[in-house]
């Protein structure tokens, strides 16, 4: 008997999330398709033109808008940003720097620091249950 292996496909905003792009910026034919996992493993290892100009420039899907202001993206909902932006217009955000960004990123420093001592102190819990 012989197995029949089918190619695992997904839609092309979860093929889009994996790559960090938004989708609405890919081309028609990304958007309209359905993509393979050996395609999207193709993309990944050996990105057209088009993903290399996206991931460059935008326009970002807010996860990387995030990233890359140093914030949540609930603190992004915050300040008002609910669209993709450019590589330009993060640009110009951490330029401004607006009260609201600012404010976040204390937040985000904040969080990210109880969080390593989170992570400490249930190191040191493991190794005391350890000794």
């Amino acid at each position: 008997m012989t197995s029949h292996h089918s190619a695992q496909t997904m839609k092309p905003a979860t093929a889009a999330k994996k790559l960090g792009v938004y989708l609405e910026a890919t081309p028609a034919e990304f958007r309209e398709g359905v993509v393979s996992r050996d395609e999207l493993n193709a993309l990944q290892a050996d990105p057209p033109e088009w993903l290399q100009e996206l991931r460059r420039n935008g326009p970002h899907p807010r996860p990387v808008v995030a990233s890359k202001l140093g914030v949540s993206i609930s603190g992004l909902a915050r300040g008002g940003v609910s669209e993709a932006l450019t590589t330009e217009q993060i640009e110009a955000l951490k330029q401004d720097a607006p009260e609201w960004l600012q404010k976040e990123r204390a937040t985000q420093a904040e969080v990210r620091k109880e969080t390593a001592r989170l992570k400490e102190r249930d190191a040191e819990r493991a190794r005391r249950a350890d000794a």
